[in-house]
């Protein structure tokens, strides 16, 4: 979150009369702002999925104000942002802003803080969501600060209250509550949201928009910093939990680290990626880039088995868009019991490799069937 002033409350979303003693009337400069944006984060040719999906929350947002909803365009190539719009269109935009320049070729923060501002200045956005990516992050932070307002990072729900406030709800205390965030007296209201936590909309094929052109008015000599080289990490060996269908995780109920190869042996012959909780990473068993959780990655797999986790609210929240979560646990009173729609007690140690001899051959047998 930024250093901007704005009114905070904790825990659960208050009725509006217990704020009423809090909230100041609206600036009168404030008043006319209204739409809901998304920023497209667009490198290379694609849009990233992050953007797409708060397109879908977007859009809940929209309707539930009665307003516009408008995706943020910025890059190098007008041509390649015109074919991004459509999907921005098809995925629930009403409009699409673009801001076309050679400048904006690649992602540098002093540009792209430059043309979000000037939109924002321009077209008085109310609220203004981005994907917490590292690209989004860094531009957020920025963004919130040069136009001295709020942002609340890494959210997990987005609402409207009667006073149309965008109440952003987020893990807080190293995971263990949920805080509900309202900017009351300041104007955008920004916030983050990681990729997954969101559910991906349906697209409309064919469904139209308008698009609104932006100047840029930099140019290359008014930016410090250069791009010398781009180098992709498309080919590097971390893990892509987020987009797995298949899940398989573990965490410190499987008693060390050398049962942990009992989880990568379920995923191996389930085709799935494997993680584990927090505590895990701190113990040094598995990197950091299979953390699942809050703090970690947020998955919606198809299908998450989780080994041996308690399932306290910072992993809940990373794993409960799953479709279908099954958890293993010897404490029949565990948390994650609460959220799984499948629960064994049993030992997880004992258990998985019952579950991945039967899996092989269940497997093994509809493979020689096809």
């Amino acid at each position: 979150m930024s250093d901007a002033p704005r009114q905070t409350q904790a825990t659960t979303p208050a009725p509006a009369a217990g704020r009423a003693g809090m909230k100041k009337e609206l600036p009168e400069r404030f008043k006319s702002y209204k739409h809901v944006w998304v920023f497209i984060e667009y490198e290379h040719g694609h849009i990233h999925p992050v953007s797409l999906e708060l397109l879908g929350e977007g859009r809940k947002l929209a309707d539930k104000l009665q307003v516009e909803l408008a995706g943020v365009l910025i890059g190098g190539d007008a041509a390649e942002l015109t074919e991004a719009a459509h999907a921005c269109f098809e995925h629930g935009a009403d409009l699409a802003y673009r801001v076309a320049d050679p400048v904006l070729t690649h992602y540098r923060n002093e540009p792209y803080t430059k043309a979000l501002t000037d939109l924002v200045n321009t077209y008085k956005p109310e609220i203004v969501l981005l994907g917490a990516t590292t690209l989004g992050r860094d531009l957020a932070g920025s963004v919130a600060t040069t136009l001295l307002t709020g942002l609340t990072a890494d959210c997990t729900e987005l609402a409207i209250d009667d006073e149309r406030s965008l109440a952003a709800t987020r893990p807080t205390f190293g995971g263990s509550l949920l805080c509900t965030i309202h900017t009351l007296n300041f104007r955008p209201q920004m916030a983050t949201v990681r990729p997954r936590v969101m559910a991906m909309p349906l697209a409309i094929p064919g469904r139209e928009g308008r698009i609104v052109d932006h100047a840029l008015d930099m140019s290359e000599l008014d930016v410090i910093t250069k791009v010398l080289q781009f180098i992709p990490d498309r080919h590097t060996q971390k893990a892509q939990l987020a987009y797995a269908d298949v899940v398989v995780a573990g965490g410190l109920g499987l008693k060390s680290a050398e049962n942990f190869q009992l989880v990568k042996d379920l995923a191996a012959v389930l085709g799935a990626e494997y993680g584990g909780s927090r505590p895990l990473v701190q113990k040094g068993w598995i990197t950091a880039d299979r953390q699942i959780g809050q703090t970690g990655k947020t998955i919606r797999p198809k299908l998450y088995i989780a080994a041996g986790i308690s399932g306290a609210i910072q992993h809940r929240v990373g794993v409960e868009g799953a479709d279908m979560i099954i958890a293993i646990n010897t404490d029949a009173k565990a948390p994650i019991f609460d959220f799984a729609q499948i629960g064994i007690v049993a030992n997880a140690v004992e258990l998985l490799p019952v579950l991945t001899a039967a899996f092989r051959r269940r497997l093994s047998v509809h493979r020689l069937a096809s």
